[in-house]
C-alpha cells in the first residue's frame, strides 16, 4: 500500500551518510538518487524511505505526531536495528521491547540526526 515515505533534513549529507550505515544493517539499498533526494528500500516489490532536502528551501522541520514504522522479521532484527541507530547518533525515544497491551508486538523508538521519529518493531501475532 505505501510505495515510500520521504523525511525532510538540513543536511543531506549527513543524514545519507546515517542512513547508508543504518539501512545496510537490514539489506537495504538506494534505488533513487538526486542532488535532492535519496531513497532506500529492501527490494523492487517493498515500500522504501527517503530523505529530502524541502523542495520550497524552507528549513525542514519535524511533525509532531509523525513516526515511520520499520517491520523487522525478528525481535532480535528490532534490538540490532535499534542499536546500529543509536551508535550513528539517533537519539533514544524508547528502548526495545514489548509495547503496551498487545501481545506480541515488540518495539523501539528514536530520532534520526534531523529529530524525525522512527520505530522498528516486529509482530509476533498474525495482523
Amino acid at each position: 500500500m505505501i510505495g515510500y515515505v520521504t523525511l525532510g533534513t538540513n543536511d543531506l549529507t549527513r543524514a545519507v551518510k546515517f542512513y547508508d550505515e543504518l539501512f545496510q544493517s537490514i539489506g537495504a539499498k538506494r534505488f533513487i538518487e538526486t542532488e535532492q533526494f535519496v531513497a532506500w528500500t529492501t527490494g523492487p516489490d517493498e515500500a522504501g524511505i527517503s530523505i529530502t532536502k524541502p523542495f520550497d528551501g524552507e528549513k525542514a522541520t519535524v511533525g509532531n505526531g509523525t513516526m515511520v514504522a520499520i517491520m523487522l522479521k525478528t525481535n532480535e532484527e528490532v534490538d540490532a536495528f535499534y542499536n546500529k541507530a543509536i551508535s550513528l547518533g539517533a537519539r533514544c525515544e524508547g528502548k526495545p521491547g514489548p509495547r503496551g497491551e498487545m501481545s506480541g508486538f515488540y518495539a523501539g523508538y528514536f530520532r534520526d540526526l534531523d529529530g524525525n521519529k522512527l520505530n522498528a518493531f516486529h509482530m509476533s501475532m498474525p495482523i
